[in-house]
């Protein structure tokens, strides 16, 4: 039987120990609650990882192609987020 493969936000909920100082527990309860607490965590680290992709691809282009400007790289964030906004789906990172 094949593993199933998912994308950054894709697939069932898996339960994971995560350990943060006492402080940013806190204030992520203060902030979304206690039951929004997982959400708003999944949701973070999905930020960050869709961010190193697209550092990832940057940084291949700029090896390949030579320095990209600040406007570039903001317009190519911006561009990112809207094409896999369309498609609902974001490649793994790696």
């Amino acid at each position: 039987m094949a593993e199933e493969t998912y994308g950054i936000g894709e697939g069932p909920a898996t339960r994971v120990s995560l350990s943060l100082p006492e402080g940013t527990a806190e204030a992520i309860r203060a902030r979304v609650g206690k039951r929004e607490f997982s959400a708003f965590i999944a949701e973070a680290v999905e930020r960050e990882l869709r961010g190193q992709v697209l550092d990832e691809y940057l940084a291949d282009y700029e090896s390949r192609k030579g320095p990209v400007s600040e406007p570039a790289r903001q317009r190519a964030r911006q561009v990112f987020d809207e094409v896999f906004a369309e498609e609902s789906e974001w490649p793994a990172a790696g």
